[in-house]
């Protein structure tokens, strides 16, 4: 590779753009290539940071370690620089960087680095700059990799709660097809036989009184609804009417007993009638449940719409209780092993100026972590109120608490207590980001045994913060 196209390679850099020939031959003449086979690592994360290095040809991926976890954060290509923000910081490597094909770079030593900076001001501006750019980019990646992350959570939690209604519907609107055809069935042998036996009044009577029951189903405790079963099913079996025990159930559910039914003792077609109104029942109970299921999806869905602030403003007036209890919908999957949910709303609460869907990431992050701190088991206090201008809400867990060794560091990126797989560790980093420079709030948290507070204190108005 010849001097001119090794210049030209540097100039691939946005960091070296604005320097000229001389300032550039000056940093080739102090710097050595360094070529790696694919694998091959380039930096390790903790070594010093005391060099930078220009990719001229090949790929490398840059992962990072958090507790056994090992993250890929992003792919470098000819013209970036690797290094550089450790060199400058004199800090030690944040990451680790790996070749994934044959690759060439140029590695520029920290006294070369020192020397262009001190003897060239348009270097010194241009690094600058790079170094600004490069942390809004850094940062942008952390959001990026949480809301993938945090993605996944959202994915695999509404696959569980949209699987169970959709499997409810399903299953109610399979059985209630072949209820139905049964029902029209008995309904055609019902309406002859009255009609062959001169009953078409007591008939029509009985079918007024069935459609006044189906429009008000019962609601008894359940203790209460098995003694009611038990003794229909005593009753009808003494009849001698069929399937008693399939019967009882759902006539129970609408109103009918032993004393409703004793009134068509006397009538010849007494067991196909009760059969006609169990079936009947047994449809409407059918009914119920699947539109249960399909309101249940709905509600799901809604709560999506509104967690995600979809098609709206990203500035927006915004219900911090309906952002609560959106989140709450999709984390119930995580909500159904013990863990109770407690409300202390504010019934006065103002809305507030907020990205909405940004606030609602911070909700979720610290309610994951609250339901992962009590294992399965305890109480979460959600507690709304409004204070000189700001709405404060507060997420109290009982859980084992935050050890103080540790509680300085919750706030850093990729800092985690959770076991590989568990969590990136940039939740709480995310959470502060967005409370503290995006909505100009406080994130605070106080942690003992058996009780950690997070406190989020939010301005009603973000501009008047």
């Amino acid at each position: 590779m010849t001097l001119t196209m090794n210049i030209q390679d540097l100039r691939k850099s946005p960091l070296f753009q604005g320097l000229s020939d001389d300032e550039l031959q000056t940093l080739m003449d102090n710097a050595r290539p360094v070529s790696l086979r694919a694998g091959e690592a380039l930096m390790k994360q903790g070594e010093p940071g005391d060099s930078a290095f220009v990719v001229l040809k090949g790929e490398f991926a840059i992962h990072k370690q958090s507790g056994q976890s090992l993250i890929k954060i992003d792919v470098r290509s000819p013209g970036d620089v690797l290094g550089e923000m450790a060199l400058l910081s004199q800090t030690p490597r944040s990451a680790t960087v790996t070749a994934v094909t044959d690759c060439e770079t140029l590695c520029i030593s920290k006294d070369a680095f020192e020397k262009l900076l001190s003897t060239s001001s348009t270097a010194a501006l241009a690094v600058l700059h790079w170094v600004m750019t490069r942390l809004t980019q850094n940062e942008a990646l952390l959001h990026q990799q949480e809301r993938m992350a945090a993605l996944g959570t959202l994915s695999a939690g509404l696959a569980h709660e949209l699987n169970n209604p959709a499997a409810a519907a399903q299953r109610s609107a399979s059985e209630l097809y072949k209820t139905l055809i049964k029902w029209q069935g008995l309904t055609h042998q019902i309406e002859a036989t009255a009609f062959k036996n001169n009953q078409t009044a007591w008939l029509n009577d009985l079918m007024k009184e069935a459609t006044r029951r189906y429009e008000s189903p019962v609601k008894v405790e359940a203790l209460e609804k098995i003694d009611l079963v038990d003794q229909l099913q005593a009753w009808l079996e003494a009849d001698g009417v069929e399937s008693a025990w399939e019967l009882a159930p759902a006539l129970v559910n609408f109103g009918w007993n032993v004393e409703s039914l004793e009134k068509l003792k006397d009538n010849s077609s007494r067991h196909l009638a009760i059969q006609w109104l169990g079936v009947g029942c047994a449809m409407m109970s059918l009914l119920s449940e699947t539109r249960e299921a399909t309101e249940r999806l709905s509600q799901i869905v809604r709560a999506v719409k509104s967690y995600t602030y979809l098609d709206q403003a990203p500035l927006l007036e915004v219900d911090v209780h309906e952002g609560l209890e959106s989140t709450l919908v999709i984390l119930q999957h995580k909500l159904k092993h013990g863990v109770t949910i407690k409300r202390e709303y504010s019934v006065n609460l103002p809305r507030i100026e907020a990205y909405a869907s940004e606030l609602n990431q911070v909700w979720t992050n610290i309610m994951d972590n609250a339901i992962d701190a009590l294992n399965g088991r305890g109480e979460i206090i959600l507690r709304t109120y409004a204070e000189d201008n700001h709405v404060i809400v507060e997420i109290v867990d009982n859980g084992p608490g935050i050890p103080e060794n540790i509680r300085s560091r919750i706030y850093e990126p990729f800092f985690t207590t959770k076991p590989p797989g568990k969590g990136t560790g940039l939740g709480l980093h995310i959470s502060h980001d967005i409370v503290a420079n995006r909505h100009h709030g406080q994130l605070l948290v106080e942690s003992q045994v058996g009780e950690t507070r997070f406190k989020v204190v939010l301005p009603v108005r973000i501009g008047k913060a």
